[in-house]
């Protein structure tokens, strides 16, 4: 009887060991490019499961890397090119020891990991994500030894990063503390869009072109010239100011999304970017359709060239434009007619030219 009473006390001891070993953390996307918890501190060997859900209007995974291997996890991923959607951009490499599927909004999904002593990166891998969108797991005895929040490298801290950018540098007139490298991608809060604002700035002469893509609603809102965007009230007020144009508004979409399947006003869900030659590539589908855009400057003048390119579809195609005051549309498919633009079933691409003639 003592014996059979030792080995049940022994069995409670181990389970209750066990548990203390077993740790759930809800962890969020949220606007901005951002997860809700940067840093996650546990004992090594403890199982550890993330539960991720996504608050953002646009996709996103977690995915959990060696020690030290963050940055190289992101370059495999963004390597996967076009076969990137279907491998949820996970690349196959030993780097990456756990992660999720591509999760899209309002969704969620779960991973496991059982961790040694040791820092352990998580990570958004979408294309354009990566650099700002990470964080830690620390799996250590000694929490002492870890760096303070503020001096952290291996989480993002947009006042640290903000000073190291100022150090010997100057600021430009578009208030960048040092020159911009254009095509130039920022995730922002923009004046007349929606939370999910894209800003892209384009080169050219005299400061070159830019306009905002709205993710919420898989369109382009404005565009402007002769400048990109100056960003200091937003960095200094924490993402509570909104982020200023630098030029002229030259374009403004007054007329909601313009693109139709069949007879159908489609609700478009978008899928992330990817950079082309650092441009980037907007993705979208809208009625099963699945939507690739990519913009580029005229080579000459004020205006934009919209590549627009299609899954297949049995459905036609309209794009419905709403007079702007100086804008002229050209397409390489067909002609506008009554301010529409219809296109054929099976139509793979069209290119849209944008002109301001004013």
């Amino acid at each position: 009887m003592l014996k059979i009473l030792f080995q049940f006390s022994c069995l409670l001891l181990c389970i209750s060991a066990h548990a203390q070993r077993d740790t759930v953390i809800q962890i969020s996307a949220t606007g901005g490019l951002q997860y809700s918890q940067k840093r996650i501190v546990v004992k090594p060997n403890t199982r550890l499961t993330l539960v991720f859900q996504n608050k953002d209007d646009m996709a996103h995974n977690l995915v959990v890397t060696r020690p030290n291997s963050r940055l190289r996890v992101v370059e495999f991923a963004l390597a996967l090119g076009d076969k990137g959607a279907q491998k949820h951009y996970i690349p196959a490499i030993d780097d990456v020891l756990a992660h999720t599927t591509s999760v899209e909004p309002g969704n969620s999904d779960s991973i496991t990991v059982k961790l040694a002593e040791g820092g352990y990166p998580f990570v958004c891998t979408f294309p354009g994500h990566g650099s700002i969108m990470y964080g830690i797991i620390y799996a250590t005895k000694d929490v002492k030894r870890l760096p303070a929040p503020d001096q952290d490298i291996n989480i993002p801290n947009p006042t640290r990063m903000q000073e190291a950018a100022h150090r010997g540098h100057h600021p430009t007139v578009s208030g960048h503390p040092f020159p911009m490298k254009l095509p130039a991608v920022y995730r922002t809060f923009m004046p007349d869009c929606g939370p999910a604002a894209i800003a892209v700035g384009l080169p050219g002469p005299n400061g070159g072109q830019s306009y905002v893509f709205d993710a919420g609603e898989c369109r382009i809102r404005y565009a402007w010239s002769g400048g990109f965007v100056d960003n200091t009230e937003q960095w200094e007020g924490k993402g509570q100011l909104l982020t200023k144009v630098v030029g002229d508004i030259y374009f403004r979409d007054t007329g909601g999304f313009p693109w139709r399947v069949g007879n159908a006003v489609p609700k478009a869900q978008f899928k992330g970017y990817r950079l082309v030659n650092r441009y980037p590539e907007f993705w979208y589908v809208i009625n099963g359709v699945e939507v690739h855009e990519l913009v580029k400057p005229l080579p000459a003048g004020r205006g934009l060239i919209r590549t627009f390119t299609f899954s297949p579809t049995k459905q036609s195609l309209s794009f419905i434009n709403k007079p702007q005051p100086g804008i002229r549309l050209q397409s390489s498919l067909g002609r506008f007619q009554r301010e529409i633009l219809t296109l054929p079933p099976g139509t793979r691409q069209v290119i849209l030219k944008m002109m301001y003639d004013v």
